[in-house]
């Protein structure tokens, strides 16, 4: 079985007048993912690999989880492909995970994430909001034949 965690980033500070790709989280955002990392641990729990998007406000919230649930950092994978927010551009990219990694974490950005949990769940959300989290397990053991799992939400979607 194949499990896919998708961990939008924490809340960004858009005050600093800085590229997108290096804009930082701002302060709740970062209290949020602290809090968050611990009340629902159990979305973490297990994770091979965590690959995060480059952007500063992803990164960042992929090392506060990691530090607060206390991962080795060697299971932490930046890789360029996440900083996008097209969900097409991320279908192959999840079909082509390594067959080693059962649980993969992924952290990044919306309305790619929003999309992709759409697309690989039978069950549908309106968006994923910051530091939100979904859970799609598949009966698949092959990453490239996965089409559509049972998702479980680390959010409220009263929320929206």
């Amino acid at each position: 079985m194949k499990e896919l965690v998708f961990l939008r980033h924490a809340k960004s500070n858009r005050e600093y007048l800085v590229e997108d790709v290096d804009r930082p989280l701002s302060l709740s955002g970062i209290r949020r993912i602290k809090k968050i990392s611990k009340k629902k641990q159990f979305f973490f729990n297990s994770a091979d690999i965590i690959l995060s998007s480059p952007a500063n406000r992803a990164l960042h919230t992929a090392q506060l989880m990691m530090r607060q649930l206390d991962y080795d950092y060697k299971k932490l994978i930046v890789d360029r492909k996440l900083y996008t927010f097209y969900g097409e551009e991320l279908i192959d990219y999840v079909h082509k995970l390594d067959n080693q990694w059962n649980k993969v974490v992924l952290v990044g950005h919306n309305p790619a994430f929003t999309y992709l949990v759409n697309h690989f769940s039978y069950k549908k959300i309106t968006h994923l909001r910051t530091a939100g989290l979904a859970k799609i397990t598949f009966e698949s053991y092959n990453w490239a034949s996965i089409t559509q799992g049972t998702m479980s939400l680390g959010q409220k979607l009263t929320n929206y």
